[in-house]
């Protein structure tokens, strides 16, 4: 699918901002002249037959649809008028509501990707206001589609949850390896191999369950049911509390989304 809209990314010159950019580019979603980027410092280098500005409003004004991806406090400071054109927010935490007081239109929608974008592999949940259309509908999976999968919500509340879940996804892996990596290095594996088998246990796991598409639990069952080393170690994680951690974590980064959400 392609689109003759024109898109602006305020913070296009961000992580986030330019991942999408860049799905948003290699998916031929968008002519590069029709994509127009913010940026707060230096310009980067990316993307050159885009349109840069450091003036936000300047990027509302040339773009039919707007995607702002900057860190909540520091969207809270500025205004932007938007006057009824489509809003895409990926910040954490703030409501739909906010959005188009602040913004002046109903057309808004909250999505969150995660960092994987940055290879075309986020998961990415998001839920629009009572206002937006089905062509808008049509064009925020177009755009979330360039970076991975996307799913339409039920609720803020399943954003606000989500957020923890797949929209800091990409960390919890992460966790995991550093964690296993101290280990092994610990037991007197060199840091390099360490590092080489560690990666590649976590980015083999994720291929094989996205391939299989099964119920995670059902992997975990299957090596339980061997009795081995697997079965072994991963109930020794749980009984030193791996899924209460888990939750608790999740738990943690529910309230701090829902606390943005209070403080915009």
């Amino acid at each position: 699918m392609s689109v003759s809209l024109r898109i602006g990314i305020i913070g296009g010159g961000g992580w986030l901002g330019g991942a999408i950019a860049g799905s948003i580019l290699d998916s031929d979603l968008v002519d590069p002249r029709n994509l127009c980027l913010s940026y707060r410092s230096r310009q980067p280098d990316r993307f050159p037959d885009s349109f840069w500005t450091k003036d936000n409003q300047e990027l509302a004004d040339r773009s039919d649809v707007i995607l702002l991806s900057v860190r909540p406090d520091d969207w809270r400071p500025f205004a932007l008028d938007a006057s009824g054109k489509l809003v895409i927010s990926v910040m954490a935490g703030i409501r739909l509501g906010a959005l188009s007081e602040r913004h002046k239109t109903g057309r808004v929608v909250r999505a969150l990707p995660n960092a994987a974008a940055e290879v075309r592999k986020s998961y990415t949940p998001w839920i629009g206001a009572n206002e937006i259309t089905r062509n808008d509908r049509a064009v925020v999976r177009a755009i979330f589609e360039t970076c991975g999968s996307e799913d339409e919500v039920a609720s803020e509340s399943d954003i606000d949850y989500l957020t923890g879940l797949s929209g800091s996804g990409p960390a919890f892996p992460a966790l995991l390896a550093a964690a296993m990596m101290r280990d092994a290095v610990a037991r007197g594996l060199s840091a390099e191999v360490a590092r080489r088998a560690v990666n590649t246990v976590i980015s083999g796991a994720g291929r094989l369950l996205e391939r299989r598409d099964e119920c995670p639990n059902n992997v975990v069952q299957t090596f339980l049911d061997y009795r081995g080393t697997t079965a072994a170690a991963i109930e020794g994680m749980r009984a030193a509390g791996f899924d209460i951690s888990v939750a608790d974590g999740l738990s943690a980064a529910f309230k701090k989304s829902v606390s943005m959400g209070e403080a915009s």
